[in-house]
């Protein structure tokens, strides 16, 4: 037995506590911490020119810092470098509606038929599902900016047998004034239909999101702030709401993330259009 203890000195007595710095990605989405400035926030860009990667911090507020040393992972010392570039993806063999992709195809010069959608909301969520498939087919979407507005778009627009018109409109179930609406716009060269849904929110499974189903709002209140009121997301401004939005739209990859209740509307409305 060594009655002083082992030697002080022997291995390397010079490291750090956390140990030596190490070279590691600087991923997108990976959170670090700067240990000059205790900046603690998500890697949301790295400029391979500038030598600079940029930290997102939990109140939204971005600072850039020098790629290199000086730098947290995990609780330990990082050397940040930029990844390395990965070789381009192969070409999709299907579109996010789930058709067959056609890689390079240009879009076809725009019909006279329409569909309309009665919001921003919804126009963003057929572009992101439906996208490539309108623009192949030559079909424009347009907004009504609420269905009230219908029938004067309809007698302004002036549908015929190779101008027609699909419209999609939200909460569309018996009785209500959406379903009303439809019966009397409704003919041969206009169609008509909707989802169940309160709102194009609503068309997103909520699971993509961590929700095991969408909060129930009362009537009396506004369905999209009482919906973030009940998530703790913030609500005050239209500025929260559209923020929302684009936190629920980036969800959205395919057709596989919205319900069955309307893809099958819109597909209706794209096959109506392009006969």
């Amino acid at each position: 037995m060594d009655r002083y203890g082992t030697d002080v000195l022997s291995g390397d007595w010079r490291a750090p506590k956390r140990g030596r710095a190490v070279e590691a990605p600087a991923e997108l989405g990976a959170v670090v911490e700067e240990v000059t400035t205790d900046w603690v926030g998500e890697i949301v860009a790295v400029d391979r020119d500038l030598h600079t990667v940029t930290l997102e911090d939990r109140r939204r507020r971005r600072r850039s810092f020098p790629l290199g040393p000086g730098f947290l992972l995990e609780g330990r010392p990082v050397i940040l470098v930029a990844p390395v570039r990965r070789a381009a993806p192969a070409a999709p063999t299907r579109t996010a509606s789930g058709s067959v992709a056609v890689p390079g195809a240009r879009a076809r010069v725009a019909r006279a038929s329409r569909i309309f959608v009665e919001g921003r909301h919804d126009a963003e969520l057929v572009e992101k599902v439906w996208g490539d498939d309108l623009r192949i087919e030559g079909v424009v979407v347009e907004l009504l900016d609420g269905v009230d507005h219908l029938p004067e778009v309809l007698a302004s627009f002036g549908p015929g047998p190779d101008r027609k018109v699909g419209v999609l409109v939200d909460h569309l179930v018996a009785g209500s004034k959406e379903q009303r609406m439809a019966a009397r716009v409704e003919g041969p060269h206009v169609l008509v239909v909707g989802h169940p849904f309160i709102d194009i929110w609503a068309a997103v499974k909520p699971e993509r999101l961590g929700l095991a189903s969408w909060p129930e709002v009362p009537r009396q209140e506004e369905w999209k702030k009482g919906v973030c009121a009940r998530l703790g997301w913030p609500h005050a401004t239209q500025a929260d709401i559209a923020r929302a939005w684009q936190h629920i739209l980036s969800r959205v990859d395919s057709y596989a993330d919205c319900d069955p209740a309307l893809l099958g509307r819109v597909e209706e409305l794209i096959d109506f259009v392009t006969a």
